[in-house]
């Protein structure tokens, strides 16, 4: 591994006998030490089973990993001491404290008695859970026991945490304060791989990206150069019918430098001259008498990268916009 890699992966293969199911085919991946690299990819892309790999819970059927220097495979126990894990959903006991979680993380992680308690108090009050330390942890909220159990990953300091969509099903403000949380984790030294669905997420936190789709990696690099790569300018526009949509798909299609893209009643199409493209979209649908009922010119996002790369959006981003259009239903009826 080079000096500067925390996270080294190349040619790892997983496939689950049950269905034959390829999960990761010749996956690569590599994690500078101090940084926060962003795994994105729809459900079943293989990010999950990257993360099992990675952090020894999973051995792979072929290809090589180190993580902190160490074979994941043939040195798992050393992996295991430099590592913190956080799942998608909190592993906390919720008949415990906060306290008592952290502390009995602290025993398990081979810390002296001690050790464990002052480890615990100073965790609870990093995180903001000084207060609730003494209550159990069925009475906290989903954001507190996200922080809990990352705090949990946290207690025997990890050189590289591995978190799986850390903040999936929180509320924006209980994202918010998670970020902080890793980013100041990131300042303080540990490297992080962060699985996520939240392209917002990955473009605050992550200084690259890496996306896989399939078990397959389909593009890596910094935000900025994959949003440059997309192009200068996406123009959205929405029609009022589905068919007429279709139709406007074809009749668009030499204007952007990407096939068009089509997301509900929306035509989305990247340009290099946004106002003149735009000029020339909307003189073709008026000259096929097409009725537009919403055009959006904006500059690219990580979620018009994704969408280009598999043809469709994130499940979370589908479900924002699902919720988004249901509410605006409501509110007509």
């Amino acid at each position: 591994m080079a000096k500067d890699l925390a996270v080294e992966a190349h040619g790892i293969d997983k496939t689950f006998p049950r269905g034959d199911v390829k999960a990761l085919v010749g996956f690569e991946i590599e994690v500078p030490r101090g940084t926060v690299m962003g795994l994105l990819g729809p459900n079943g892309s293989g990010k999950t089973t990257a993360v099992r790999i990675l952090s020894t819970v999973l051995r792979a059927d072929a290809g090589s990993a180190l993580v902190a220097g160490f074979d994941v495979a043939k040195q798992s126990k050393m992996v295991r001491r430099r590592i913190g894990l956080a799942g998608q959903f909190a592993a906390v006991d919720e008949n415990l404290t906060g306290t008592e979680n952290l502390y009995m993380v602290g025993r398990l992680t081979h810390l002296e008695r001690k050790a464990a308690k002052l480890r615990a108090n100073d965790l609870l009050e990093q995180f903001g859970l000084s207060d609730a330390a003494d209550r159990v942890a069925k009475t906290y909220s989903g954001g507190m026991r996200r922080r809990l159990d990352l705090a949990a990953a946290l207690v025997h300091r990890p050189e590289v945490l591995f978190l799986d969509e850390p903040t999936t099903g929180l509320d924006p403000q209980s994202r918010n304060d998670l970020w902080a949380v890793i980013e100041s984790l990131v300042e303080e030294g540990t490297t992080v791989l962060l699985t996520t669905q939240y392209l917002e997420e990955a473009d605050r936190l992550a200084q690259g990206i890496v996306v896989i789709d399939h078990g397959q990696v389909i593009a890596k690099g910094t935000p900025a150069e994959l949003k440059a790569n997309l192009g200068e300018t996406v123009i959205s526009l929405t029609l009022s019918k589905h068919d007429d949509a279709v139709q406007a798909m074809g009749l668009l299609a030499s204007i952007g430098t990407k096939a068009p893209v089509l997301e509900g009643l929306a035509v989305e199409i990247t340009v290099s001259d946004g106002p003149h493209a735009a000029t020339e979209a909307l003189r073709a649908l008026d000259q096929a008498a097409l009725k537009l009922a919403g055009l959006e010119l904006r500059e690219p996002s990580l979620d018009d990268v994704f969408l280009d790369l598999t043809g469709h959006r994130t499940e979370a981003e589908a479900k924002t916009e699902s919720e988004g259009t249901s509410k605006r239903a409501g509110r007509g009826r």
